[in-house]
């Protein structure tokens, strides 16, 4: 398939471009005007851009492409900045550039916390989501706008990132048991991803994953 990763220089973002391109796929990795590019490979082409404010770019990066794939990054991650409204500010610009191309598949990165997702954590996880309030309420109203959509959208809603070799081995459900303080490797949320992209075995659905 022709795949476009959206902070695909982030920490799953990373993952999402190397395991696609060893799956065989070809990817656009979008990336910021000045940052960093995944290493070069003859299936990636890289495209950059303000995924926020940049429509001519992410429209020219959705033209062609069989599905779009979403990693602005987490806050749970604790590194880098975050910008508080980078959910609410993007997802207008990709629904419309998906519109207009064509392009109807989308799986988007979300964190365990955001949402219905709140009410569902180990009580470890409260002092910490509500830190990250401003943040985790960005994600939730850009993820409404992407369901008021009638896009192929699947959310997905890891739990603690970290982290760590792909193993294959996660539990995927609209709901899951948690206990303790819950983990994921970005390499396991990645493959997820993924798959889900090709196989569309969530269309319209929020899916949870952890250990």
């Amino acid at each position: 398939m022709k795949l476009l990763v959206f902070g695909a220089n982030g920490r799953t973002g990373q993952q999402l471009v190397a395991q696609g391109l060893a799956a065989g796929h070809e990817i656009t990795a979008f990336v910021r005007p000045r940052a960093a590019a995944p290493p070069p490979h003859p299936r990636l082409r890289v495209a950059r851009g303000e995924v926020t404010a940049d429509q001519d770019a992410v429209r020219a990066a959705v033209e062609g492409q069989d599905a779009v794939l979403t990693a602005f990054g987490s806050p749970t991650t604790w590194h880098g900045v975050v910008s508080p409204d980078l959910t609410v500010r993007a997802m207008p610009l990709i629904v419309r550039a998906m519109r207009e191309a064509g392009v109807e598949r989308i799986v988007h990165l979300s964190a365990h916390g955001v949402g219905d997702t709140a009410d569902q954590a180990p009580a470890v996880y409260w002092a910490v989501y509500k830190a990250l309030g401003r943040m985790f309420a960005d994600k939730a109203a850009g993820e409404e706008i992407l369901r008021a959509t009638d896009l192929d959208w699947t959310l997905v809603y890891p739990v603690m990132l970290v982290g760590g070799p792909l193993t294959g081995r996660y539990r995927v459900g609209a709901r899951l048991a948690l206990h303790g303080v819950p983990r994921i490797s970005r390499a396991d949320v990645a493959h997820f991803m993924l798959a889900e992209t090709v196989s569309r075995a969530h269309p319209h659905a929020t899916v949870q994953l952890a250990r």
